[in-house]
């Protein structure tokens, strides 16, 4: 789900405007040209981790309102105006039922530790759960709106506001293009999932099916592996999963849809929605050993899709797009590391 997203820094590009800021421990991505990224090259790959947890990851079952805020604040990465500018972790829910601890329910804290008594922050942007990256708020109501429309509207032009990076288990074929896919969530065996349609009729679009497009475009490959920037031209939700599922290329660290691509004498194939149901991604062992995990760690692994470029509106009609950047979170920047993942 993305609505319209790692407590580290991140940067804003428009000509000549802010500069980067980035935390060690974390790798910054820089535009280029025609809106792709840009990844410096990764250094010596990491050993193993031992007894340590995957690095970087945000544990909100054991934090506070209060200790939630304060990692948000220290996530801040930019305000200028009425907009604040954030890296979400890994792991932070968005939304939730009332009473669990997510990005909407401490916004009221975030709003008073960064000064904004009058007006309280409102979400624009972000990403969903299990997704980190960009988060972009706003303290003025009239800003929200009209960077609102700036997002439908780019989207009706079928023009890409969002870029994302993701680590996938596989290398797509062909290394760039579009995938236009109707898509249709459904709940199987208790459990809500989105799954393709073929051919939907006009009913299917009236009862919920919706025709979904993404660009994709292979940056570097490595162990069987693939550093792949994603564009989703529209919204819904776990659209990049399912998208590069049907790819048979899960993106690293899927435990909702990369059971459904399976193997048999080592060519890939999709199966049925309704003949696996979610589970933890199982990695083959050679790329266990470039990773440097245990099958128990391997069990933590994030999802390795991570929200790193927004487009904004100038601030007058005929300004160029400001480009807002987030760099990566350590898991992410390590399996680069380890995995040789260097765009050319």
């Amino acid at each position: 789900w993305e609505s319209s997203a790692r407590g580290a820094g991140s940067s804003v590009a428009r000509g000549g405007g802010w500069g980067p800021t980035h935390r060690p421990g974390t790798q910054a991505l820089a535009p280029r040209p025609g809106g792709s990224c840009h990844l410096e090259a990764p250094g010596k790959p990491l050993g193993p981790l031992g007894d340590r947890p995957v690095p970087g990851l945000l544990r909100t079952d054991s934090l506070s309102r209060e200790e939630l805020a304060a990692v948000l604040r220290a996530a801040v990465v930019d305000q200028k105006g009425p907009l604040v500018t954030l890296n979400k972790p890994q792991g932070l829910p968005v939304t939730g039922k009332p009473g669990e601890l997510t990005l909407l329910s401490v916004l009221p804290e975030l709003s008073q530790s960064l000064g904004l008594r009058e007006q309280e922050l409102q979400l624009v942007r972000a990403p969903g759960k299990e997704t980190s990256g960009l988060v972009l708020l706003s303290s003025c109501p009239q800003t929200t709106s009209r960077l609102q429309k700036f997002f439908n509207h780019s989207r009706r032009a079928q023009r890409p506001t969002a870029t994302y990076c993701a680590v996938t288990d596989g290398i797509p074929a062909p290394p760039e293009g579009k995938i236009h896919v109707a898509l249709a969530l459904e709940h199987i065996d208790g459990v809500s999932l989105v799954v393709p349609v073929k051919s939907p009729s006009r009913k299917n679009i009236v009862e919920g099916v919706k025709r979904t497009l993404s660009h994709f475009r292979v940056m570097a490959t490595g162990s069987g592996c693939a550093l792949v920037q994603l564009q989703p031209v529209t919204v819904f939700p776990n659209q990049l999963q399912v998208h590069m599922m049907l790819q048979l290329c899960p993106v690293l660290g899927d435990s909702t849809y990369a059971a459904r691509v399976g193997t048999v004498l080592g060519q890939r194939f999709l199966l049925p929605a309704e003949s696996r149901k979610p589970q933890r991604q199982v990695l083959d062992e050679v790329l266990l050993r470039r990773l440097h995990l245990t099958p128990s760690q391997a069990a933590e692994l994030p999802l390795h899709l991570h929200l790193h470029c927004l487009l904004l509106p100038g601030t007058r009609p005929r300004d160029a797009p400001t480009q807002l950047l987030a760099p990566l979170p350590p898991y992410f920047s390590r399996t680069l590391q380890c995995l040789g993942l260097c765009p050319q």
